[in-house]
């Protein structure tokens, strides 16, 4: 397909910059396959929405703070981002700031000069292993210290007010059930639920089980390639608990739906049917790619965000509902003041 189908001019006063003042007040568009039908709610009234008997699949990932200040000897500044941990106590991560770095310069953490990155080699993507100086045990728990929330580009935050929003964003960044550490991008369908929500939702029968997929560097990256099927899809780490892997055994085994919270939800319950060996624990690294046409064997119903033009998170949800209805739906959305992207509205598509 043509990646040009699915892009879309979305106003800039769209781009939601900060989240809405109650995580579950946000806006929800109901998006029926069956009909087409289009229909607008508050995210509080999900539980009216779905059935008794669904389980919701949603992802436990925690957002580390991954975004790092550093330092050059010459006193150049450079912004990291911290990916994952690699074999022997080295890090991969993501540099950015004027000049050219080099293998073997040393960066030093601008709030803790005493500890450093030496930089050891960059691979085809642009992305550095570098190796800590002094070692370091615990990169989370460095992070944790001196690290800022990893918002995307298109969340800006001036010098003025960062440090105070800071605070904000190390809470509203993150689901109200995040509890694994790893993912430097927030699994945003999952920012709308509250404990009270997730409450009532258990209360009129609709259960919940919990897969982990540490969203990666690959959710700011937009498919650059003519046809979709060209581009390269990243890959992340995913988990499924012998617990989760039964509920949703259970549920398919009894005809209820499997509501998938989320395009990363969707990636791990995706993965783990391809593999053909049912519903059991398993862990691993996935780089399932969905896009149209794709035959789902294990999503009924999503929720998920407005995602942006020519991602491969549009196209999943086209893969899922139709590219026609997407678009329709998306347009409507724009028409009637929808909030995007990561901290915007929500979508419900059953």
């Amino acid at each position: 397909m043509n990646t040009d189908l699915f892009d879309y001019h979305l106003p800039q006063e769209l781009i939601a910059q900060h989240p809405a003042d109650c995580r579950q007040n946000s806006r929800l568009l109901q998006i029926s396959r069956a009909t087409g039908a289009l229909q607008h709610h508050r995210f509080n009234e999900l539980p009216q929405l779905l059935r008794p008997g669904d389980l919701l699949v949603l992802n436990d990932t925690r957002v580390i703070p991954a975004r790092i200040d550093l330092q050059r000897m010459t006193g150049g500044e450079i912004e990291g981002l911290f990916l994952r941990s690699l074999d022997g106590g080295r890090w991969q991560v993501m540099l950015r700031g004027r000049g050219r770095v080099r293998s073997d310069e040393l960066l030093r953490f601008r709030r803790r000069p005493e500890q450093g990155l030496r930089l050891l080699e960059k691979d085809p993507e642009g992305l550095w292993t570098v190796s800590p100086e002094p070692p370091l045990d615990d990169p989370h728990q460095l992070l944790k210290e001196i690290g800022r929330m990893p918002l995307p580009p298109y969340i800006r935050r001036s010098a003025a007010d960062a440090d105070d929003l800071q605070q904000e964003d190390r809470q509203r960044y993150q689901t109200a059930y995040a509890r694994s550490d790893g993912a430097v991008a927030a699994p945003t369908a999952g920012l709308h639920f509250t404990p009270q929500l997730l409450e009532e939702l258990r209360s009129m029968e609709i259960e919940q089980a919990f897969v982990t997929l540490h969203v990666g560097i690959g959710t700011f990256r937009p498919v650059t390639a003519e046809r979709l099927e060209d581009h390269q899809m990243h890959s992340e780490f995913y988990s499924l608990s012998d617990e989760s892997a039964e509920a949703i055994d259970r549920a398919r085994s009894q005809g209820r739906r499997i509501v998938a919270v989320g395009t990363t939800s969707v990636r791990v319950l995706e993965t783990v049917a391809a593999r053909g060996e049912g519903w059991q624990a398993c862990q691993g690294w996935t780089d399932i790619y969905i896009y149209p046409p794709y035959e789902f064997r294990a999503v009924d119903a999503m929720i998920t965000n407005f995602h942006l033009p020519r991602s491969t998170l549009l196209a999943m949800v086209s893969a899922f509902a139709g590219h026609e209805l997407i678009m329709r739906a998306y347009q409507e959305a724009i028409h009637q003041g929808y909030r995007f992207y990561s901290y915007g509205d929500a979508c419900l598509i059953d």
